[in-house]
């Protein structure tokens, strides 16, 4: 007989996991893929596609993210507005420059599954942080030097 109980293995199957993704010098295809493994909950055994098993993600850094070669100019992403000349295109610089953390949830959204529809909505489980908002978030622990105990 274990010494452990079952009960605790499956709170950690089931539970919802918080993960947190530095996106400084990594490319947005790297980054995307990695993402949303976690967000669908592919890297769970319990997964199943119509199952809502995904855990939350948290971005930081996404100003700082680099592309190989000269993709910077050549990438382009691409919109419709479903009206008649409403086809938009915007290169990876463009885009970087208007709204830093836009360039990551673009990829995310190309990587995610879309053959199999959800029965219901999926909720929002990614958050992307600029330094300025994570600078001003409160505080909930402050690490201490001790420099006199040892």
């Amino acid at each position: 007989m274990a010494s452990y109980s079952r009960a605790a293995q499956q709170w950690a199957t089931f539970a919802r996991a918080w993960y947190l993704l530095d996106a400084k010098m990594q490319p947005p295809g790297k980054i995307a893929a990695a993402t949303v493994i976690r967000l669908e909950g592919r890297h769970k055994p319990i997964y199943h596609a119509l199952n809502d098993c995904g855990d939350h993600v948290v971005i930081i850094n996404t100003r700082h993210i680099a592309f190989s070669g000269n993709k910077w100019e050549q990438k382009v992403y691409s919109s419709h507005t479903g009206y008649p000349g409403g086809f938009k295109q915007v290169t990876a610089t463009q885009l970087h420059l208007k709204d830093p953390t836009a360039v990551i949830p673009e990829d995310i959204e190309k990587n995610l599954l879309q053959e199999i529809p959800q029965p219901r909505a999926v909720p929002k489980r990614l958050d992307e942080y600029t330094p300025e908002e994570i600078a001003a978030f409160p505080k909930v622990w402050t690490p201490h030097v001790w420099n006199d105990c040892w």
